[in-house]
């Protein structure tokens, strides 16, 4: 069975022009011609127009392909090998690029606009992007998550050195009550719950108690967003919500 120009170029996708102009340069030569003159293409001419093709596709120049093509020792399953090969090196380097974007996504989307150095040399191995997705699933559009994300935007390197000091300072204080067996609903630990409210509420958004309380389940309920706790001192993440809840309680 043979095929006209005009169907091959429908099959393929491409040009009749680019069909004629690889015929002009020897590239894929026509196995028949109709009584008339015409280029006719066999099933051979297809597979080699595929390969064609798929070379293409990855950057090769005509001169290169033709090269690989016509080579001697080289049979269709070794072509078939040698494509399998170079598409898996190409998906890996497309799935580097899409992480590397969706990084860049999460990081405007979060409002960190530092650069990757002064990133990791404010959060070290922390991503603050980590959970940008699902932050914007879950609270996106409110007005908390809208406030945090001007803020943020704003905020340069320096600003981000300052949350984080004040973060660490929290957290240690947290930590000295608990290991010091001060009670959760004792007003050392609802004093140092407050400064976390305070701390959200003076670097993110408008944090109320009802949305602080919120905050003290989910480090319990979560193990990505407890673990900054756990990491501590095993069983922190529950002190510190029960603290939360003890200081909210007393406001009331």
């Amino acid at each position: 069975m043979s095929y006209s120009v005009g169907q091959v170029a429908r099959i393929a996708g491409v040009s009749v022009r680019t069909l004629h102009h690889y015929d002009e340069i020897g590239l894929l030569t026509p196995g028949e011609r109709s009584a008339a003159g015409y280029r006719r293409y066999t099933e051979p001419d297809i597979d080699r127009l595929q390969r064609v093709l798929f070379y293409r596709e990855l950057g090769f120049s005509l001169e290169e392909i033709a090269v690989v093509l016509d080579d001697p020792g080289v049979d269709p399953l070794t072509h078939l090998r040698r494509q399998h090969e170079l598409l898996r090196g190409r998906i890996g380097r497309l799935e580097q690029m899409a992480a590397a974007v969706q990084r860049a996504m999460e990081a405007t989307r979060m409002g960190v606009s530092l650069t990757p150095e002064e990133r990791f040399e404010v959060f070290g191995d922390f991503d603050p992007g980590k959970h940008a997705e699902e932050a914007e699933e879950r609270w996106g559009g409110t007005d908390a998550y809208e406030q945090s994300r001007r803020r943020t935007a704003r905020y340069t390197k320096d600003d981000w050195r300052a949350v984080k000091a004040e973060a660490a300072e929290v957290l240690e204080a947290f930590a000295a009550a608990f290991a010091e067996g001060a009670p959760a609903d004792g007003d050392r630990a609802m004093d140092v719950a407050e400064r976390h409210r305070a701390h959200i509420t003076r670097w993110f958004y408008d944090c109320t108690y009802e949305i602080h309380k919120g905050l003290g389940e989910l480090y319990v309920a979560d193990p990505r967003f407890g673990a900054g706790y756990e990491g501590v001192a095993e069983g922190l993440s529950g002190y510190v919500r029960d603290a939360v809840h003890a200081n909210a309680a007393r406001h009331a």
